[in-house]
C-alpha cells in the first residue's frame, strides 16, 4: 500500500486543501510537529524525512484555475506558475505532477521539470483523444525509475475529479459521465494508473467513498488504482486496500499527525497480508 504525500501549491505557497473550495485555501502551518509556513520544501522534507514517504504529489492549483487551451502542434506551452518549485520538489522524492496538462507538449514540459508521474485531470481533459495523445507522446519517453508496485514505468495517471461522486468535467462533452465508465476510458487512452479523487472530501476527514473506489476497481481491474479525499487514519486506508486500491493520496491526516512515522512503515506491509 503505497502513501503519497499532497502538496498543494497556490501563490508560491504550499496550502491546505479543504473541500475543493481553493479561494479559501490556507497555508500550510505544522505538519507532523514541524513548521511549515506555507513552504512547500519544507512540507515534502517533512513527508520523506520525517514520515518516510517515498513519493510526493503536486498540485499547481494557479495552473489548474487558468485552465490553459491545449496547444497547437509544434507550439510551445506557456510556462507553469510553480516551474522552479516543482523543479525543487523533484530533487527530494519521485513526483506526481498535476498541472492542468493538457497537451502532448505540457506533458512533456512536466516530465522536463523532473515530474516521474504526469497527471491529467478530468477537470481540465478536453476529450479522451487528447488523453490518447499524451499517452502516447510519453511512451515514447519514459521515465527511468520503475514502478515500485507493479514493476513497470507508468508515467501517465488519468485524475478521476469528482464532486460528491459526480465527475468534474466541464470541458467533456461525452456520452456517459459515470465514473466507472471514465475510469475504462482512461485505461483504454493508456493511461497506467487512475486516481479517485473526491474533492467534497478532501480536508473533511469523513473517511473515504470505499464503494466507489469498489466500482472503479471493477471498471479498471489490471491498472494501479490510488484514491484521494477524506482518508481519516490507518483504517481508512486498510479499507482502501480490502477495496483493490494500490494507495492513497493524503494530506491533512499527515499534518495532525493521525497518520505517522509508524503508520508508514507498516502500510509497506498492509498488501502483503490481504
Amino acid at each position: 500500500m503505497r502513501l503519497i504525500g499532497v502538496i498543494d501549491l497556490a501563490g508560491g505557497r504550499a496550502v491546505h486543501a479543504r473541500r475543493g473550495v481553493r479561494a479559501r485555501y490556507a497555508p500550510v502551518g505544522v505538519a507532523a510537529g514541524c513548521p511549515i509556513d506555507g513552504d512547500p520544501i519544507a512540507l515534502a522534507r517533512t513527508y520523506v524525512d520525517r514520515l518516510g514517504l517515498a513519493e510526493l504529489y503536486a498540485a499547481d492549483l494557479d495552473a489548474i484555475a487558468a485552465q490553459p487551451q491545449s496547444q497547437k502542434p509544434g507550439e510551445s506551452p506557456d510556462l507553469l506558475p510553480h516551474e522552479t518549485l516543482i523543479t525543487s520538489l523533484a530533487t527530494v522524492a519521485p513526483l506526481w505532477l498535476d498541472a492542468a496538462i493538457s497537451s502532448p507538449a505540457r506533458s512533456r514540459q512536466a516530465l522536463a521539470l523532473g515530474a516521474t508521474r504526469v497527471v491529467v485531470g478530468l477537470e481540465t481533459l478536453e476529450s479522451f483523444d487528447v488523453l490518447s495523445a499524451i499517452c502516447a507522446a510519453l511512451d515514447k519517453t519514459r521515465v527511468s525509475s520503475a514502478d515500485p508496485l507493479r514493476g513497470i514505468r507508468p508515467t501517465v495517471a488519468f485524475s478521476l475529479d469528482l464532486r460528491d461522486g459526480v465527475p468534474i468535467a466541464p470541458r467533456l462533452n461525452i456520452p456517459s459521465s459515470q465514473p466507472g465508465d471514465l475510469a475504462a476510458r482512461a485505461v483504454d487512452a493508456g493511461v497506467s494508473a487512475v486516481i479517485v479523487l473526491d474533492l467534497a472530501r478532501v480536508g473533511e476527514a469523513i473517511g473515504p467513498d470505499v464503494a466507489m473506489v469498489t466500482r472503479v476497481r471493477a471498471s479498471a481491474p489490471g491498472t494501479t488504482l490510488i484514491a484521494g479525499g477524506g482518508i481519516r487514519g490507518l483504517a481508512d486506508l486498510v479499507r482502501l486496500a480490502e477495496a483493490g486500491c494500490d494507495g492513497a493520496l493524503v494530506a491533512t491526516a499527515l499534518h495532525d499527525g493521525r497518520i505517522g512515522a509508524e503508520d508508514v512503515r507498516g502500510l509497506r506491509h498492509v498488501s502483503k497480508s490481504l
